[in-house]
């Protein structure tokens, strides 16, 4: 075979080929499988294309399986895709030396995370009409399905017939491709990126990925081509958009979709960051750039796809809040409050998710220069407490966070900046193991407040409370109910509030 299989892969193949030999069709090993084995990248999918009826060929491949995995196919689109379950485990048994077809081949079904995606499909070949990514789909030939693939690092096919198993089949150089690093389309990439402008972000998810670069007049394309973004999706957009954020170096992928115009169409609030203004010879850095170092700093240490969108977010207001003082220079007062209340409305336009992730998001954007202001000053517990209070269980993302937001290429002032990190720590530490505050909540709640002095809800209540928590975290009284307890019913006094007996 002309591209490396394991063991597993290579018998599974081999189930499809003789299942395809008793269909009568020919098929073939086709797209993102051939490339990733070819680059040695993890693979847990394949798409299988044949000449004739997709759909019946996964249920002749789901035959030789058993128990029979489930075989989803949807008739209008002629696609089907089945899960091989227990493939990354040890549990599917894989007989290297024989194959015997007349005993279906044990498989484990309730392992489905573990499962290994097959999609079958009729090839085909499309037409497009301009105002509509859905494409006009009629029966085609080999050459038919590779000319409609996006990039020609995609279009590589291995033949999987009896005649000539395991050929590479490569009618647009995608194998040179790949090792020269080049992203660019089979046909002409006005037309690709027309006919369907998706692929103007995939390319872009590609080169993110793969650390590959997009080809001249490929990228020239997309720039002349990226008013027809429009005509996709919010769905599909941010789906790609969250590819790109969990690349390994994901600023290559903003850097490209700042580049190409992509980005002031999708996310113009981003674009907004870029460049720097300059008043008197005082200029600020380049926020947009600052935001993918810190993205790329945090994706370093995490694969947290929030985490992440907290990277991206945590300076988004600096252009709404940015003014020039005179005698001292560029401020942007306010950002990270700003920036909080601008979270929800980011994510409602770009449809992800508005529960507990947008609120850690938005949590995160709020409080990132917190623990920075506590780096410039003697830290009290006092202080220690509140940032403790407010960050809950995510005061080490919150931490993580404003590590990464150090990007001065001063190597002095880095290392300066991370020793008083180290010290906030430090004292998060001790005041946490003293006082316990993650995730706190005072000792005396509104219910007893209203039992006690027998009144509704109210003001006095939240007066009481407030006042309570503030005692306990400026280190007035102690962390327990009963010192609570005790200065509830001083603060009650001080209301005219008498306790009911």
């Amino acid at each position: 075979m002309d591209i490396q299989c394991n063991n597993k892969e290579l018998f599974i193949l081999k189930k499809i080929a003789k299942a395809a030999q008793e269909l009568n069709v020919e098929c073939y090993l086709i797209g993102g499988f051939v490339r990733d084995k070819i680059i040695d990248r993890p693979t847990k999918d394949a798409d299988i294309v044949c000449l004739g009826d997709g759909i019946a060929l996964a249920h002749k491949v789901a035959e030789r399986f058993k128990p029979k995995p489930h075989v989803a196919f949807f008739k209008n689109f002629g696609t089907a895709q089945i899960k091989i379950p227990g493939f990354f485990s040890n549990i599917m048994e894989v007989p290297l030396f024989h194959d015997h077809e007349e005993e279906p081949v044990l498989i484990d079904i309730e392992t489905d995370e573990l499962a290994f995606e097959i999609e079958f499909v009729g090839a085909r070949k499309e037409s497009y009409n301009r105002n509509s990514r859905k494409p006009i789909v009629e029966p085609g030939t080999l050459e038919d399905d590779q000319n409609r693939r996006d990039f020609t690092i995609n279009a590589l096919a291995i033949s999987l017939n009896k005649e000539n198993f395991g050929k590479l089949i490569d009618p647009f150089n995608g194998l040179k491709d790949i090792e020269h690093g080049i992203i660019q389309t089979p046909l002409q990439p006005a037309e690709t990126f027309s006919d369907d402008p998706l692929r103007m972000m995939r390319a872009i998810r590609f080169a993110a990925q793969l650390e590959f670069t997009i080809e001249t007049n490929t990228f020239i394309a997309i720039q002349q081509n990226a008013e027809r973004i429009s005509i996709v999706s919010q769905e599909r957009v941010t789906d790609e958009l969250n590819k790109i954020m969990l690349c390994k170096k994901p600023s290559i992928g903003f850097d490209l979709l700042g580049k190409s115009g992509l980005l002031q169409l999708i996310f113009p609030q981003m674009m907004l960051l870029h460049g720097a203004e300059y008043v008197d010879g005082k200029g600020h850095k380049d926020n947009f750039y600052h935001t993918l170092q810190v993205l790329d700093n945090i994706a370093e240490k995490t694969n947290d796809l929030w985490l992440r969108w907290s990277a991206l977010l945590h300076d988004i207001a600096k252009p709404a809040t940015k003014k020039f003082e005179e005698g001292h220079g560029w401020t942007f007062h306010g950002h990270e409050v700003v920036g909080a209340r601008m979270v929800p409305k980011i994510f409602t336009k770009l449809k992800l998710p508005l529960n507990e992730k947008m609120r850690f998001v938005q949590k995160l954007v709020g409080l990132h220069l917190r623990p920075i202001s506590l780096t410039k000053e003697n830290i009290t517990d006092s202080a220690v407490r509140r940032l403790l209070f407010e960050a809950g269980e995510d005061i080490d993302a919150l931490m993580m966070l404003c590590e990464a937001d150090i990007t001065s290429k001063n190597k002095f002032k880095v290392k300066r900046y991370m020793q008083n990190f180290e010290i906030v720590r430090q004292r998060i530490k001790e005041v946490e193991e003293k006082d316990h505050l993650r995730n706190w909540q005072p000792p005396i709640t509104g219910e007893l407040i209203m039992q006690k002095f027998g009144i509704p809800p109210g003001r006095n209540v939240g007066l009481i409370k407030d006042a309570i928590r503030e005692a306990i975290l400026d280190g007035i009284i102690a962390n327990d109910f009963d010192a609570a307890y005790s200065f509830m019913l001083q603060k009650a006094g001080e209301l005219d509030l008498q306790p009911i007996e």
